[in-house]
């Protein structure tokens, strides 16, 4: 028609335009790697019977079990087998297995990460990951004994089997305060004997005589003994 111009519509006249920023240059398309998931889908390792030692993490009956002992046996008549003594991580039983010598065995895929305990919310110890901030909880039955050496602020490792938590490992040596003791008496040395001090977080350690309320103290979270001042 007159005095209408034609219009023409073609893909070339029409490309997408990049999202501007306000300094009218165009941004760049990044792509995001995606998150690691922790073990969401695990990993399902198998080694042989012939190949546990102490501290070995396997899978049987559908629960992770820790490796205590273990003893490779030949006997004079038979096959030989390899008896074990496990630590079932769910329920802290510990019982006797026996593996046929060169059987396949499952290893159960447990992961360790670095945690800070950070403070204990009623009935839960809290634990946080220093990077993410995401936290994780442990009720007293799962801290157990553990909690006489436990103190805000420790750095603990954290075990975690099909995206949950199962066990945690304290340092080997912490470092803390005597807030009860007999006081030491003039002359006591290192040689002497030794008395009950309890700690800040409520254990109780034999100590030298010359150790004073006050002073802090190296304890192997291992054995519950005293080590040395700190």
């Amino acid at each position: 028609m007159a005095g209408m111009a034609a219009l023409r519509f073609s893909s070339r006249s029409a490309p997408t335009s990049l999202p501007m920023l306000r300094s009218g240059f165009p941004m760049k398309a990044r792509i995001l790697a995606p998150m690691p998931l922790r073990s969401r889908f695990p990993r399902i390792y198998a080694f042989s019977s012939n190949d546990i030692k102490v501290g070995s993490n396997i899978e049987v009956d559908g629960a992770p079990w820790r490796v205590l002992e273990f003893l490779h046996v030949k006997p004079g008549k038979g096959a030989a087998f390899v008896r074990t003594k496990v630590r079932n991580y769910i329920t802290g039983n510990t019982v006797d297995k026996t593996f046929r010598a060169g059987s396949t065995i499952a290893e159960a895929n447990v992961i360790k990460e670095t945690k800070q305990y950070t403070y204990k919310d009623g009935s839960q110890y809290v634990f946080m990951d220093l990077a993410s901030y995401e936290e994780s909880r442990l009720n007293e039955a799962e801290v157990g004994d553990k909690k006489k050496w436990l103190k805000e602020g420790m750095d603990c490792t954290l075990l975690f089997w099909n995206g949950r938590v199962i066990d945690f490992e304290l340092p080997i040596t912490v470092k803390l305060t005597v807030v009860d003791v007999d006081p030491g008496l003039k002359g006591d040395t290192a040689q002497g004997g030794s008395k009950p001090a309890t700690l800040d977080t409520g254990a109780v350690v034999n100590v030298p005589l010359f150790i004073n309320t006050g002073e802090e103290i190296l304890v192997d979270t291992r054995t519950g003994q005293y080590m040395s001042r700190a």
